[in-house]
């Protein structure tokens, strides 16, 4: 099923037809270059002053007094996704790429991501959009699940906590999970203590929508087996150990690891890749009631190791640690978690850049292409066993917040380590899942992170 029917969003594609318009995107050396622009539009470019400088678009006018075709600068080429500016200059219509030099299908996943609109509490607008024609030669439904996976995670991300508590969040899992003929279940609220997921329970109790475990299955048995977790925290005040308003003002995106995995999930059952496929969320509110976890309570987790709570705002890497142990007892090939986890993994490499910790120096560095040659900027972490001895504390196996608050994201990594040992391969990724600006790729707001990068490695390898 061609996954942009996921949504209830036009295609921001078209194909290529007699009715769409020339467009020109070239660098200022390309203005001279019979072979990429007609005479006529090389004359049009010179005697309007356009130089071809990043952004700038011409329009050129046609005989009938309407617009014929445009001219668009990409500068030196250093913009991988320049193009999504196209859709906010554009005027609506089809328009077709004409004699464009650079990565055809990078620039058309670049044109639809920059026209992403979230507009679920906005009135409906009635203006057209500008389309952009996928040549036939060009794999759109690559390009089109590409795009429809970064518009979930976003409209997950960006859809504030009274729309997306934990019940939202598995609403929305069941129908991606539904439009693939997948199977799915959830645990949910006490049966989480019956069933074995006490760190779950823990976190989850005092929000208002029960917390729950939720599963998806697909795919092939007896194929590779990958395992995606997700943290699903709908929303963070902190816990007991309360946050302050400003540190609450961006807590609705503490989902965003279950956005991106499930974003994830999409691509990989669209492509109908050859897996045996699991995605687990575990998914929270970390409220504040009288029965809410406190600091010095100890739990028992899934895996049996004893976990001393020193800071209830350190309460995703509790959930993840439940659903890690659930999805290692199956000896993934692959496990892959994501999270919004640390704000020193934001110190460290700024909210752009995918932090992701591994043992596995192959997984590494196959990644790292990925991420290179898509623009899905991500960087390897250390997970070094000298912090480790933080994560000790006196009368329990472990601290959930080890003292001193140095090397936050790497203990984290550590934490969560303790809940693997059977997983062949597993990645962590501490990422922000937000933009806290407009750019060329987007609007400010949530964000895919990795996803791309992490498709094409599970693709390909």
């Amino acid at each position: 099923m061609p996954s942009f029917q996921f949504f209830e969003r036009l295609s921001p594609f078209c194909t290529t037809g007699s009715e769409t318009k020339p467009l020109y995107a070239v660098t200022p050396t390309d203005l001279e270059r019979p072979d990429i622009l007609p005479e006529n539009i090389r004359l049009f470019a010179r005697s309007a002053g356009f130089s071809a400088r990043e952004g700038e678009l011409l329009l050129a006018p046609g005989d009938d007094g309407g617009v014929a075709g445009a001219l668009f600068g990409l500068g030196q080429g250093n913009a991988p996704f320049v193009t999504g500016r196209l859709s906010r200059l554009l005027p609506a219509g089809d328009w077709r790429l004409t004699g464009f030099q650079g990565d055809l299908r990078q620039a058309l996943i670049g044109f639809a991501a920059g026209g992403y609109r979230f507009e679920r509490y906005l009135k409906p607008s009635t203006a057209g959009k500008a389309r952009l024609a996928v040549p036939e030669d060009c794999d759109r439904d690559a390009i089109e699940r590409t795009v429809a996976a970064i518009f979930l995670a976003r409209d997950l991300i960006n859809t504030p906590a009274n729309d997306m508590q934990p019940d939202h969040l598995e609403h929305a899992f069941e129908r991606l999970a539904g439009h693939y003929g997948a199977e799915f279940g959830a645990i949910r609220g006490d049966d989480l203590l019956a069933k074995g997921f006490p760190l779950i329970h823990a976190v989850g109790r005092a929000g208002e929508k029960a917390p729950r475990l939720m599963e998806l299955r697909w795919g092939r048995k007896g194929a590779r087996s990958i395992a995606l977790v997700g943290k699903g925290v709908c929303f963070d005040t902190g816990g007991l150990d309360i946050k302050s308003a400003a540190g609450m003002g961006l807590m609705k995106k503490d989902m965003g690891g279950a956005a991106n995995v499930m974003a994830l999930a999409l691509m990989i059952m669209d492509a109908g890749l050859d897996v045996d496929l699991r995605v687990i969320v575990p998914s929270v509110e970390n409220a504040i009631a009288g029965n809410a976890f406190r600091p010095g309570d100890i739990y028992r987790s899934r895996k049996g190791l004893t976990v001393q709570i020193d800071n209830t705002d350190a309460e995703g890497r509790l959930i993840l640690a439940d659903a890690l142990t659930y999805a290692d007892e199956e000896l993934p090939d692959l496990l892959i978690d994501m999270a919004t986890l640390t704000g020193a993994a934001r110190v460290a490499l700024g909210p752009d850049i995918a932090p992701f910790f591994t043992d596995s120096d192959a997984f590494a560095e196959t990644l790292h292409r990925s991420g290179e040659a898509l623009s899905d900027p991500l960087w390897r972490m250390p997970l070094f066993a000298g912090y480790d001895a933080r994560l000790k504390t006196g009368i329990a196996d472990l601290t959930n917040a080890p003292a001193g608050g140095m090397a936050g994201s790497i203990t984290a990594a550590l934490f969560l380590k303790r809940f693997i040992g059977r997983a062949r391969t597993w990645a962590h990724f501490d990422i922000y899942g937000h933009a806290p600006a407009d750019r060329d790729f987007g609007p400010a707001g949530g964000e895919a992170q990795a996803i791309r990068a992490l498709f094409e490695t599970i693709r390909t390898s």
